[in-house]
């Protein structure tokens, strides 16, 4: 199980994965918006995404864990 977290706070603008969906390594999973600017969150790895952890729109922090994927 890997949880996928953020490297820098901001919004999050779009979610590209659902719950069930397959991922694979390098495949961006989180839009976040910040400072105007829009910043992809990438899977670290592949597998089949087992809970999303945040909604569009919500603000996130640091190091927050976003996505949980198996």
């Amino acid at each position: 199980m890997a949880i996928i977290q953020t490297n820098m706070a901001g919004s999050v603008w779009k979610i590209l994965v659902s719950e069930g969906d397959t991922v694979t390594e390098g495949q961006d999973v989180v839009i976040l918006e910040s400072m105007k600017m829009e910043i992809p969150i990438a899977a670290e790895v592949s597998g089949v995404v087992k809970v999303v952890k945040i909604n569009e729109g919500d603000f996130v922090n640091e190091e927050d864990e976003l996505i949980v994927v198996e």
